[in-house]
């Protein structure tokens, strides 16, 4: 696993595919650079990309107060089915039914529905179309689920509606941006896909 940046509060590091962001990735972190993890945001387990671990419960206070405020930056890359139009904003209420562990677009807000937005823009459109997003709210399969429910899911996810030959969903968090000691810092990668 790739780390990219450590010190003694936080570290940063690229999740590999099919490890599980909450369990897998803080003891593989323990492994190399020692002491406990915190997990403060998660990715999905068959999903890759930058992630930032807290090392202490007083940075990973202070990494969920970031993100509750609306000051750590996700960003995504994607390959959709399809060409969605050029840009926009996405908003959605999601629900999720935790028995089939599936996430759901519904028309009304209700006990246990979530407000789901996002903004995106195309960087190559055809007949698969490779997306950029910035999440403005941290929803299970939020990506996954908004761009399926608009006839454009993404590329290896059969979940939402992907049919192709790719073995899990063509999505990776390719950029993320949080205060840290007075400073912003930025962390970015990419997947080979998506250059």
């Amino acid at each position: 696993m790739e780390i990219l940046f450590s010190d003694k509060d936080i570290a940063v590091c690229i999740k590999p595919q099919g490890l599980d962001s909450e369990k897998d990735v803080p003891n593989t972190l323990s492994e190399i650079l020692g002491g406990d993890f915190y997990t403060v945001h998660r990715l999905d387990k068959n999903v890759g990309g930058v992630m930032v671990y807290a090392r202490n419960s007083k940075a990973a206070a202070k990494l969920s107060l970031a993100i509750q405020n609306g000051e750590m930056i996700k960003e995504y890359v994607a390959m959709v089915h399809g060409t969605p139009p050029e840009s926009g904003v996405m908003e959605d209420f999601l629900f999720k039914d935790s028995s089939k562990n599936k996430v759901f677009v519904v028309k009304r807000e209700r006990k246990g529905v979530k407000k789901a937005k996002l903004e995106y823009d195309i960087i190559k459109a055809g007949e698969t179309s490779l997306i950029h997003i910035r999440l403005h709210t941290g929803r299970s399969h939020q990506i996954r689920v908004q761009f399926a429910s608009r006839g454009f899911p993404l590329l290896g996810d059969r979940k939402y509606g992907g049919k192709d030959e790719h073995a899990s969903p063509m999505l990776f968090s390719s950029k993320i941006t949080f205060p840290h000691h007075g400073k912003i810092l930025t962390f970015e990668a990419s997947p080979e896909w998506a250059n």
